[in-house]
């Protein structure tokens, strides 16, 4: 009879909570139909709030204001200003921005053939085709 009531009070009791838990009635779900244009419309809003994040968000990055202000351009009056443009210009600018090379330089295709010729280099001289450096040791011997 103990092991019945031990039984009931670890098992049994948390289990009837759990399911009173899950089985209570939170509210209903409203569904209703969305015409075309509302999505669309949410869609582009959700686009335009997107675009005006990552414009606000590149003109609050400390070295695009030490550059501005190397221009003579006050950095709040550039942020107020594009905090004011509408969607359309936001979305301008944001397209200019992806079209924009970032990072291009002369440095990195040199930097990169010159370790592609190291590894060609270091390769063949694995394989005992050439002996360009002397701290390999061929492979096929």
């Amino acid at each position: 009879m103990k092991t019945l009531r031990k039984l009931q009070q670890y098992v049994v009791i948390p289990v009837i909570l759990s399911f009173v838990v899950v089985t209570f009635p939170f509210g209903a779900a409203q569904a209703g139909m969305v015409s075309t244009e509302r999505a669309v419309e949410r869609s582009y809003q959700a686009g335009a709030t997107a675009d005006r994040e990552r414009v606000l968000g590149l003109l609050r990055r400390a070295e695009v204001q030490q550059e501005m202000r190397g221009l003579g351009v006050d950095p709040d009056e550039a942020y107020a200003r594009a905090a004011a443009l509408s969607d359309a210009e936001i979305a301008q600018v944001a397209g200019r921005m992806d079209a924009l090379p970032a990072g291009e330089g002369i440095v990195g295709p040199i930097v990169g053939a010159a370790v592609l010729v190291f590894i060609v280099l270091l390769v063949t001289d694995l394989m005992c085709w050439t002996r360009v450096f002397p701290f390999t040791k061929c492979v096929a011997r």
